[in-house]
């Protein structure tokens, strides 16, 4: 068992205890914990804490980690330089 104070995303220094604790309040989605605590939503944009956060879920509600409800992505899912719009870079 980990400790509580692993870091899970390090790009919004979120716990495993506060991902753990997000859980045990309701939320079901990697999603609705994306929307309350920044989870995923640092320039990594998820790509190093989200199968954390998933195998969290599917661990708390016994389901396998293929069955928990992966996030919606937007563009841009990967960081671009401004330049590249404008045609610079």
């Amino acid at each position: 068992m980990q400790p509580k104070e692993t870091i899970v995303c390090r790009c919004e220094d979120i716990t495993l205890g506060e991902i753990q604790a997000l859980i045990k309040e309701g939320y079901s989605t990697i999603d609705e914990i994306k929307r309350a605590a920044r989870a995923g939503m640092g320039p990594c944009q998820g790509r190093t804490c989200r199968m954390l956060i998933a195998q969290e879920l599917a661990k708390f509600y016994s389901i396998p980690v293929g069955e928990v409800l992966m996030p919606t992505f937007r563009p841009t899912v990967k960081p671009v330089k401004l330049g590249t719009y404008a045609g610079g870079e």
